[in-house]
């Protein structure tokens, strides 16, 4: 049986495999006329973490996007304990993990997110998962999205189904009564065959590539309108509001000390109300 140190080293070695691989993709879609900025970071508590933060802005893909990943331990504040899974004695924890989020210049291109992630607590556990918000409906591009992460989850004996319905529950705006995007799949919590789950999560962090590569090349050409531009901004106001009011990752990151910066990265460079 593999040790909770093992499995801890080997996520946070492939997260940062990961995040160097994802940046490598973006810039190729640049051309490498466009690069990352990098920034480090670390708690208050040197030994207790830190992560590093990949940015690129004003592409002639991206207007924003962020590649983040963060390996961090501590004590969550006793309020929060009882809102994370074997958190609720003393609020130990480790967590790593890699989050992105791609804000298109072209509005005929969807906001990507995907995140996936290792926490330890008295218990241990994967999640995450990718959601894709279009400010212009396409059905193919719908297909395109849903058809890949289905064959990941099948490949991999997870439940799509399941899946696939727990990411359009979490990703709804309750104030609006409406959907951020067209959703993709979410998960939490799987603690069963650490191996299978460690395999899962590594093979949907490349479709995540494979998926944004094929979903960002069909439409990098189309032209558009200040009207689209317009409609485009008015749906990343949506995605402000469900990330300030209702996104997990943002208030797990900034309940356990995690840098403000890098956690407010997913918030879109420019976005608009009526």
């Amino acid at each position: 049986m593999i040790s909770s140190d093992n499995k801890k080293k080997m996520t946070d070695s492939w997260f940062s495999y990961l995040q160097i691989q994802i940046c490598k993709s973006f810039e190729l879609l640049e051309k490498n006329k466009f690069k990352f900025s990098r920034r480090d970071w670390f708690k208050k508590n040197i030994k207790e973490g830190g992560g590093t933060s990949y940015l690129l802005t004003n592409g002639k893909i991206f207007d924003k996007v962020g590649v983040n990943k963060s390996t961090v331990s501590g004590r969550f504040p006793k309020r929060f304990r009882k809102n994370i899974l074997g958190a609720e004695n003393n609020g130990k924890y480790w967590a790593s993990g890699v989050s992105v989020v791609a804000h298109m210049k072209n509005p005929k291109m969807p906001a990507i997110h995907f995140n996936t992630r290792f926490i330890v607590t008295s218990k241990e556990w994967f999640g995450g998962g990718m959601d894709v918000t279009p400010s212009h409906k396409d059905k193919k591009e719908e297909k395109i999205v849903h058809d890949n992460l289905k064959k990941i989850c099948l490949r991999n004996r997870k439940n799509y189904k399941k899946y696939k319905k727990w990411c359009d529950e979490y990703f709804f705006l309750p104030h609006r009564k409406e959907a951020r995007g067209i959703g993709g799949i979410f998960f939490d919590y799987e603690t069963k065959d650490w191996y299978q789950n460690f395999k899962f999560v590594r093979e949907l962090g490349l479709a995540f590539i494979n998926i944004s590569n094929r979903l960002i090349t069909r439409k990098k050409k189309l032209k558009y309108t200040k009207k689209d531009k317009e409609k485009q901004l008015l749906k990343r106001g949506r995605y402000v509001e469900f990330n300030l009011l209702y996104d997990r990752g943002t208030k797990f990151g900034l309940n356990s000390g995690g840098n403000t910066d890098s956690i407010l990265m997913s918030l879109p460079p420019e976005a608009k109300w009526k």
